[in-house]
């Protein structure tokens, strides 16, 4: 099933995202998916076939600053949570989405979070993986130094980086056909670098943590915690203890896989993931 490619201009800048439609469509939300550090929409292509075949619409953008999105000069855009929260509401009001089950993971998906909880009526169903949950999570070493002045204006110039990234957090080689893809914005433009670190050093992972914590505990919607186990940079301890405090909610270990599950394990992910999405809000 073929996998679109599209752009679409918002009040923040022009959104790149990959979309499927069902051939047999459901009367169920779209279900959008937003990809985590230093990684893309591309991350989620195998799973969306294949929620398509079940009748599902689905959507992977790239975040504003990653990928083919616009990459806003600082100036412009602040790439804080309030700013990526404030940009990711235009892009679903561009594609008039009312109301969507949201997939989320990685550290950046601690934005999609802070959307989730800002954004209660939007919300139809809420999937996480391995993104940061608690008040103990922390940006991995990997990560935390691109942010260092100098040394991580250096590093995130380098293509090199996703290959050392994203094969560090999920303990596999990544084939060259997909880091063709998740190099290219690097070797294009300097400007995919300096939003990767301006991200890092505006994440404001603390503040995010306290008002995921807090927000979370009169969360009613249905959600999925699918988790690697083996991820390097997140325990799964505090994500079995955050699903288990939900009202409806529900945890699923991977373990084998690590911090990018959907990389390597996306038909693992898909077995779970696709029947969670595919039940009626009233289920």
């Amino acid at each position: 099933m073929a996998v679109d490619e599209k752009i679409i201009t918002t009040p923040s800048g022009d959104w790149f995202y990959r979309e499927v439609h069902p051939p047999n469509p459901t009367d169920l939300p779209p279900v959008v998916f937003l990809h985590g550090l230093p990684s893309l929409g591309y991350s989620w292509s195998a799973l969306l076939p294949d929620l398509a075949s079940q009748g599902l619409q689905g959507i992977a953008p790239d975040w504003l600053g990653f990928g083919r999105s616009h990459k806003p000069q600082k100036r412009d855009f602040a790439y804080t949570p309030d700013a990526f929260i404030e940009a990711l509401q235009g892009f679903l009001d561009a594609m008039e989405l009312d109301r969507i089950s949201l997939v989320l993971q990685g550290f950046l998906g601690s934005v999609g979070l802070q959307y989730a909880l800002r954004h209660r009526d939007r919300i139809d169903r809420l999937a996480i993986l391995n993104a940061p949950l608690s008040p103990e999570a922390k940006l991995p070493w990997k990560l935390k130094q691109m942010s260092f002045p100098l040394v991580g204006d250096m590093m995130t110039q380098d293509p090199l980086l996703i290959d050392r990234t994203l094969e560090a957090g999920s303990g596999f080689v990544i084939p060259d056909e997909d880091l063709d893809v998740y190099r290219r914005p690097w070797l294009k433009t300097s400007d995919s670098g300096r939003s990767l670190l301006y991200t890092l050093q505006n994440l404001q992972l603390k503040t995010a943590m306290s008002e995921i914590s807090q927000g979370f505990a009169s969360w009613s919607q249905p959600t999925l915690v699918i988790w690697g186990m083996v991820d390097p940079w997140l325990a799964p301890e505090p994500a079995q203890a955050f699903s288990q405090k939900l009202e409806n909610g529900d945890f699923v270990s991977l373990p084998e896989a690590a911090h990018y599950p959907q990389e390597h394990w996306s038909e693992d992910v898909g077995k779970r993931l696709i029947p969670f999405l595919r039940k009626s809000s009233a289920t």
